[in-house]
């Protein structure tokens, strides 16, 4: 069922606002430019749980804190899950359990981020890497977990959580591991097959991780940022709806600067829009890819994932890209789907097959050169390949295809009985069969100043290093959200194409 739109607010509210101040339950913390020390954190109550394990199950059902890895999975649920199979393995006492591996259960910290155009997860390694191996800890302590890991690509991302370990010793053994970037690489079931010194490629399920994952134990694979939110539930569970119903987006298009931001649930598509810098979109591309294509009707939407998933997107990863009044939406589908053909793991043929079709559809449409039955195939495929392949690639190329035809279906006529617009000609010296499009973000600038003191990593006071690369109020990046009357019509993007860390509503 489509959810119907309320009508267009007259004036978005936005101000240019900087993480001065953080609220309480904010995952940026006080310093979002700059790595935040286990000396610092710990006085923050870090590392100190309020609650037991049982009350933080509690606490995180009652607040319905779901997954941020892009499934929405209830954290609760999983870590219920991975508990309950832990204990009937140790109750079953099954001959050659221990021969083949399996044991108490692992907790696994997700920080590869395969969508493009998310940062947040590289970010909180960078800048908040002792909340994190927080929540890992608590996870552990809830699934009955002996051993974990960080399972990251991003080189910089790795040294700051080794640097983390090294300041303050976690009660459980806790290893990073590091992969090459790629789509599939998060997929749960690659980051346990990489965990076994595999390749980071998706494998045939059942069985889930939670049945049988790393060195066959229940194994919990849980996104950097659920955990660090778990970590905030168990130091403030008074803040539990708070924390749960807050999340952070990835907001980029256009030509201005892209945005890493906290907001709350509930606020307008649209509003967030304008606070990025583009006030009149056309659309969006949600959920990093696996939302597909919306209209601007649907900027009307409140950001929660259940009005989203009634209007048929999805938040997913919290990415979003908003189409500029002078971008074309097929043109900004067919750069979507040559990512995701070249991103396939070329395990599935039906998805090596399947995305490559799509994109070479798309790829003709954006040309001027389909076939008359391009957009029929395109609807054949949308309907039919979802759900047949090993991870959720295919899936997404199969619903951006059918966004595009569903909700842009004037722009796809129009490519069809004529020559290609004035942007999709611009653009056709970039595009290619299969090319990898440039739809990535960069990472906030987080710097790492080195501890003052003699001592090992994190044992002297915390050094009060300047932060260059941060924007500073003189010098406005983006805008976060605050209800207040907007003080300027657009935010003017900085020089440098930086993505800004900003405070948000929660």
């Amino acid at each position: 069922m489509t959810r119907s739109l309320p009508s267009t607010p007259s004036r978005p509210s936005t101000t240019i606002r900087y993480p001065t101040d953080p609220a309480p339950g904010s995952v940026l913390g006080a310093t979002p430019y700059t790595t935040e020390y286990a000396e610092a954190y710990e006085a923050t109550g870090g590392y100190a749980a309020a609650v037991t394990p049982d009350e933080l199950l509690h606490h995180l059902d009652a607040c319905g804190l779901r997954g941020r890895g892009g499934a929405g999975f209830p954290a609760g649920v999983k870590l219920r899950t991975v508990r309950e199979h832990g204990r009937r393995r140790r109750g079953s006492g099954r001959r050659g359990e221990r021969a083949a591996g399996a044991g108490p259960p692992v907790v696994v910290a997700n920080g590869e981020e395969g969508e493009p155009g998310s940062v947040k997860d590289r970010w909180l390694l960078r800048a908040r890497p002792h909340l994190v191996l927080d929540g890992l800890v608590h996870a552990a302590a809830v699934t009955g977990a002996d051993h974990g890991y960080v399972y990251v690509s991003d080189p910089e991302a790795a040294h700051r959580v080794r640097r983390a370990l090294a300041e303050r010793v976690p009660p459980l053994p806790v290893e990073v591991v590091e992969t090459a970037a790629a789509y599939v690489a998060g997929e749960e079931t690659a980051v346990v097959r990489r965990i076994d010194g595999g390749p980071a490629l998706p494998t045939s399920k059942p069985p889930r991780p939670y049945e049988r994952g790393v060195r066959g134990a229940p194994t919990l694979v849980a996104n950097v940022e659920t955990l660090a939110r778990i970590a905030l539930v168990a130091t403030r569970p008074d803040l539990r709806e708070t924390i749960a119903r807050s999340t952070l987006v990835t907001l980029s298009g256009g030509s201005v600067a892209p945005v890493l931001t906290e907001v709350s649930y509930g606020v307008p598509l649209r509003i967030l829009a304008a606070a990025h810098g583009t006030p009149a979109p056309t659309g969006a591309l949600m959920g990093g890819l696996s939302g597909g294509l919306v209209d601007a009707r649907a900027l009307d939407l409140p950001l929660e994932p259940g009005a989203l998933a009634d209007a048929g997107t999805v938040l997913g990863c919290g990415a979003i890209r908003f189409l500029a009044a002078d971008a074309c939406p097929v043109g900004a589908a067919a750069d979507a789907a040559g990512h995701l053909a070249a991103e396939s793991a070329r395990q599935c043929g039906v998805c090596v097959s399947g995305s490559v079709a799509i994109s070479d559809a798309l790829d003709r449409l954006a040309s001027g050169s389909a076939e008359p039955d391009t957009a029929e195939r395109l609807h054949r495929w949308a309907r039919g390949l979802p759900g047949r392949g090993a991870c959720g690639l295919l899936d997404a190329a199969a619903g951006l295809a059918g966004s595009l035809l569903r909700v842009f279906p004037e722009q796809v006529r129009a490519h069809l009985g004529g020559p290609p617009c004035r942007v999709c000609r611009a653009d056709a010296s970039g595009r290619g069969p299969h090319r990898r499009t440039r739809l990535s973000v960069p990472v906030p600038a987080v710097s790492a100043p080195a501890p003052t003191g003699s001592g090992p990593i994190g044992s002297g006071p915390i050094a009060s290093a300047p932060t260059p690369s941060a924007p500073t109020p003189s010098a406005p990046a983006a805008s976060a959200l605050t209800g207040s009357a907007p003080t300027t019509s657009a935010p003017t993007a900085p020089a440098e194409p930086m993505a800004a860390v900003l405070e948000g509503t929660s």
